[in-house]
This record gives structure tokens, sequence and C-alpha cells, in this order.
């Protein structure tokens, strides 16, 4: 789980390397967390875990202040959330979670970037037996007070499901339906969040092929670079071969 999440995060960060375009999409999260449970992030969970991602990507304090102050104006733009499924070439399922204000607009621009790439869009519900729905939690190990064990123990009233610690930071895992509590839990221990967010990780993958791959990262491309999308995953296996393929 934790290889494929590095790449899936090394993805998105080449992805989001222009800085306006991170901004923006941290922007639609604020208003949409806003929307949800008000300007206050001392009572709104949601906008809390999007401030500790803003700061994150070194968005500016100030930037984050606006995006709160706009998201709670009577003129604010009004986003929704939207999945959209379907498969890539070489039966490669992938999942797109998009924010937007134009459904019809979304729906259309990523129909069409299957289309190019020799995929189709599927309908809602097909793909979610091939993913489940993740949080994951990155933290700093010097922020750890406590040895692994220990919170391994303490995190499991959060709903921890696995911990990895590769030297530089920790990764933790839990449900979906347990992502506030283990926010909450990590912050009772005073432990600072460096990056929270859900994820989709597929159950099983499929091994192709460089050659194969390569429409495949075509098309992940493609949505990635797309302004109404905030996160694309996939079931492709990623050999040594396709990383190379993808750091190109």
């Amino acid at each position: 789980m934790g290889r494929a999440f590095e790449f899936r995060k090394a993805r998105k960060m080449k992805r989001w390397s222009a800085m306006s375009k991170t901004f923006s999409r941290i922007g639609k999260d604020i208003s949409i967390a806003v929307k949800e449970g008000g300007p206050d992030p001392e009572t709104n969970s949601r906008l809390r875990q999007v401030m500790q991602n803003a700061k994150a990507a070194n968005m500016p304090k100030d930037n984050v202040e606006r995006a709160i102050k706009k998201a709670s104006g009577s003129d604010a733009a009004s986003y929704t959330e939207m999945s959209l499924e379907g498969y890539a070439p070489h039966g490669i399922a992938v999942f797109v979670d998009c924010t937007t204000d134009n459904n019809n607009r979304t729906v259309a621009n990523v129909r069409s970037h299957f289309s190019k790439c020799e995929g189709n869009l599927d309908k809602n519900g097909a793909l979610e037996f091939i993913f489940d729905r993740k949080g994951v939690f990155t933290i700093d190990p010097s922020q750890v007070r406590i040895d692994i064990e220990e919170l391994e123990m303490e995190l499991i009233d959060g709903g921890l499901e696995e911990l990895e610690e590769d030297g530089e930071s920790i990764t933790i895992y839990c449900d979906f339906p347990e992502f506030s509590n283990m926010q909450n839990c990590l912050e009772r221990l005073e432990i600072e969040i460096q990056n929270s967010e859900l994820q989709r990780i597929p159950n099983n993958t499929k091994k192709i092929s460089v050659e194969d791959a390569k429409i495949v990262l075509k098309l992940l491309d493609k949505l990635e670079e797309d302004d109404d999308v905030q996160q694309v995953f996939h079931n492709m296996e990623l050999t040594e071969e396709i990383i190379k393929e993808m750091e190109k």
C-alpha cells in the first residue's frame, strides 16, 4: 500500500508543480469545507484538514485567510464534489474525484479525455468493488514523542488499519468512516499532521507491458491536468519499468 501511495503522491506533486493550480485546488477544498462546517477551524475539522494541507503546500497564510473569507460571503462560488469512473485501455480501472461548479462541463471533459485515449467512461458505482476508500495521514517522526509500538496502540482508538515508516515520514491508514476519528486522535496526541486526504486504494492491481502503459499514462496525465479534477486513482501495477516511464 505504501509504495503505491508514494508514487501517487509523486505524480500529484508533479501535477501540482504549477503553484497557481495548487492554490486554486486548495481554494476549492476550503470553499467546500466552509460551506459544510463554517469558517472556524476550531469547530470545523474538515477546514482544519485543508489548512494543514495548505501549509504543507506552502500556501501563504494570507491566501488561506482570503479563501476562507471569500467562501463565507454570500456571493461565494458553489462547488460540488463528484466522482467519475471508467476504464483506460487494457482493462485498467480509473477513478476520478472532481470538484466543480458545472457538472455538465466536468462530465463532458472527463468523457472526452477517456475517449481520446481509447478508454470509456462507465456508470457511477461500476468500479466501487475494485477500490477501498481509505484515510491517509502523513506525519513527521520527529513530532512523535513515543515509540512506534506505543503510537500504534494509541492510534487503534482512531481506527488505525496500517502504519508505515520509511525514516523520513510515517504514513497512517484508516478506513474512510474513521477519518475524523483519526484526525482527532492525532490532534489529541499533539502530533502535527503534515498531510491528510482520502485515497482510493485498489484491492488488486493489473500488470501490463510498458508499451501498453504509455497510453494509460497519457490518459492519467490528461485527467490530472484538468482543473476540475482533484485526484485520480487506478489499479495499474507500477512495475519498475513503468515507474521509469513515469519519470521521463
